[in-house]
């Protein structure tokens, strides 16, 4: 299963896809919560840091671009300070368009702005989110502006997705009229629907994800097992003409629907740490939208069971990390080569890293960095990562990748393969991160993490790779005594010499 699942996102290719609905702003308000104010009971955060990022369909749109989509979006803004933003941040990734995203002059460009406090300086937790927005339904003079964009596009993409959180520009007339058009121009339609109690504006579409809440809402049943799941998701198919539905159900999965079938399974996923689960969905609509405009030149396309798969396996990591990160097609990648062998979770990109130690220092966590090939995992291996993670909180180990253990050791090595060796120090309770780096040595990684402690072997010979930078901006350097004779060379030899052993001996 891992291997197909695998060569589906090698095939997808990048396909067109045209975004449709309610674009926001989240600002994020990060600080430290020491003590209570003396003019009334509330707590006083003394803020640190200030961050933006889109939201809504915008956090759709830098998902399917992290991933390589080509993206057109139409939707509303406000002609704002903060409508400009949003649009310089989406065309800023070069893969954007925003010509149908429409400045609007009296509405505001809807805004998030979200409190973060790190209570005691140990956790992080959001204390209160304050929401700017007009979400009164768009007027004909806009649907109109809209349209004009809608008929060109959606003749150029390849998939159509909604992002519908009720803020007014999928209200029901202009729903239908894309959904209708779409299904005219011969383009699947796939949408994330609002929590609302009825799904007449969504008739008709290919395939549609509530959540748990959101189906509950709509059909008027409670959903407590598989059993309810499928009764609902098969009233709603029926009555609004869905071909098919899928119920993410937080740390149970998915539940697929196919009313063509007329049946429905659970499509389980693996139990995770959940960090934040801001941005899940936006990232199971984007994986889906990728999925179903993909172009498959080599190999069937995936079925609707497969993309639910995949999609799963992208809500699972986003909500190990804060805030919505993007996650490349490469990092699925790994991610089931990992879950092929049975370990997870600990494998980042460099930017899904540094997003994740900003949460880390936040919390006065001291963060560590080590480096190796890491082939053949041995005792001597196990003594320095040991030793490494009671130097500090956090432990990031990083990894030469195949290419570059080649050039250092030769070309009959690694004997591991990259992912093999990921999974490995995955799987030791002392290891927090892991990431590969391509270069011979790993400077630009230490400059990019800036680690408060780099950890090195006491057999290491002149001076320490990043040593300057890292004592430069107060960290230090420590380096661990060996035992004498534990490495991988070593390892290696002795195989070899008991083969050749054993071989004299037989002839």
């Amino acid at each position: 299963m891992y291997e197909r699942l695998s060569d589906i996102i090698k095939a997808v290719g990048q396909p067109k896809v045209l975004l449709i609905g309610d674009f926001m702003l989240d600002h994020y308000v990060y600080g430290n919560i020491d003590r209570i104010s003396p003019e009334a009971p509330v707590m006083v955060l003394n803020v640190e840091e200030r961050q933006e990022q889109p939201g809504g369909a915008g956090s759709v749109a830098m998902d399917l671009a992290v991933m390589d989509a080509e993206v057109a979006c139409l939707g509303i803004v406000g002609n704002d300070a903060g409508g400009e933003r949003l649009r310089q941040m989406l065309t800023d990734t070069g893969r954007i368009n925003v010509e149908g995203l429409l400045p609007v002059e009296n509405r505001p460009t809807t805004l998030k702005q979200r409190i973060i406090g790190l209570a005691q300086h140990r956790h992080r937790q959001q204390l209160m989110r304050i929401d700017e927005e007009d979400s009164t339904p768009i007027n004909p003079q806009i649907q109109k502006q809209l349209r004009i964009y809608l008929e060109k596009l959606i003749q150029w993409c390849d998939v159509v997705c909604l992002e519908d959180y009720n803020k007014g520009v999928l209200c029901d007339d202009f729903c239908r009229l894309v959904i209708d058009l779409a299904s005219q121009a011969g383009k699947k339609t796939i949408v994330d629907p609002a929590a609302v109690d009825t799904y007449h504006r969504y008739d008709g579409v290919w395939l549609i994800k509530p959540n748990r809440r959101e189906l509950a809402l709509a059909t008027g049943l409670e959903i407590d097992g598989q059993k309810s799941c499928n009764l609902a998701a098969r009233t709603l198919a029926h009555n609004h003409n869905l071909t098919n539905i899928v119920v993410t159900l937080d740390k149970q999965g998915a539940y697929l629907y196919q009313r063509e079938k007329d049946t429905g399974e659970l499509i389980p996923t693996r139990p995770r740490s959940v960090y934040d689960v801001t941005g899940a969905g936006d990232v199971v609509l984007a994986v889906l939208g990728l999925l179903t405009g993909g172009q498959y030149k080599n190999i069937d396309p995936p079925s609707v069971n497969e993309m639910v798969c995949l999609a799963n396996v992208a809500g699972g990591l986003e909500v190990e990390r804060f805030g919505c990160v993007g996650l490349s097609c490469q990092e699925l990648l790994d991610e089931l080569a990992l879950q092929r062998r049975g370990k997870t979770g600990k494998l980042r990109n460099l930017d899904a890293l540094l997003h994740d130690l900003q949460w880390h220092r936040q919390q006065k966590l001291k963060i560590v960095f080590t480096n190796g090939c890491f082939d053949i995992l041995h005792p001597g291996h196990i003594n320095l990562l040991s030793f490494a993670k009671e130097q500090g909180d956090i432990l990031i180990v990083a990894i030469n990748s195949d290419s570059s253990v080649r050039t250092l050791k030769g070309e009959s090595r690694p004997i591991l393969k990259q992912q093999d060796r990921a999974a490995l120090l995955s799987a030791l309770e002392a290891v927090d991160y892991v990431i590969f780096f391509d270069e011979l040595e790993p400077l630009h990684l230490i400059q990019k993490i800036v680690p408060d402690v780099l950890v090195k072997g006491s057999d290491w010979t002149g001076a320490v790779v990043g040593q300057e930078w890292v004592e430069s901006h107060g960290g230090k350097i420590v380096l661990m005594p060996l035992v004498k004779g534990r490495s991988t060379t070593n390892i290696i030899n002795q195989v070899i010499e008991s083969y050749n052993n054993g071989h004299a001996k037989n002839e």
